[in-house]
C-alpha cells in the first residue's frame, strides 16, 4: 500500500499542496501509511487520532450527535484541515467491530475529504476483521484524494 501513498504524495507535490488527516475508525494507521512513502515530510503535515467522541468534538469542531455518519467525517476531515492549515484533509470513522455502534452493523465506515472546495464523504460497506476493515479504508480514503486531485 505503500504505493499508492507515494502517488498521493508525487500529485500533491506536483500542486504544491498539503494534506492532513484526522482518525477515529483507523486509530493512525492512515498517518502511519501516509508517512511510509519516501519524501512525505514534504506534504503530510500531521493527524490527529480522535477515538473519543469528546475529542471529535472539543479539538475538531465536530457538531453531530451521531459519529458514525458522512457528517461526522466531514466535519472531522475540515476541522483538522483547519486546525493544521493544510490545502486537503482526510477522515475516518466508523464501526470495525467486534459490535454494532450506534445501531451501525461492522464494516459501515465513512471517509471525509476537505479541500479549498468544501467537504464531501464516501460511505463504505466492508467486510472482513477489524485488521482488514482499517487497511481498507486508509487505501479508501487515500484512493479518494488521489481522485479529486484529478
Amino acid at each position: 500500500m505503500e504505493q499508492i501513498a507515494a502517488a498521493l504524495h508525487t500529485a500533491l507535490r506536483g500542486r504544491g499542496e498539503t494534506v492532513a488527516c484526522a482518525e477515529s475508525l483507523t486509530g493512525g494507521e492512515l498517518a502511519a501509511l501516509l508517512t511510509a512513502a519516501p519524501g512525505a515530510s514534504q506534504t503530510f503535515v500531521g493527524g490527529v487520532v480522535s477515538y473519543a467522541t469528546a475529542v471529535k468534538r472539543d479539538l475538531l469542531g465536530v457538531r453531530t450527535e451521531r459519529v458514525i455518519t458522512g457528517e461526522c467525517a466531514e466535519q472531522m476531515a475540515a476541522g483538522v484541515r483547519a486546525l493544521l492549515g493544510t490545502d486537503w484533509a482526510l477522515a475516518t470513522t466508523g464501526v470495525a467491530g467486534p459490535e454494532r455502534q450506534e445501531g451501525e452493523p461492522v464494516g459501515t465506515v465513512y471517509v471525509g475529504i476537505a479541500g479549498p472546495d468544501g467537504a464531501r464523504s464516501v460511505r463504505l460497506d466492508l467486510d472482513g476483521d477489524r485488521t482488514s476493515i482499517r487497511a481498507r479504508t486508509c487505501r479508501s480514503a487515500i484512493e479518494e484524494l488521489i481522485g479529486d486531485l484529478g
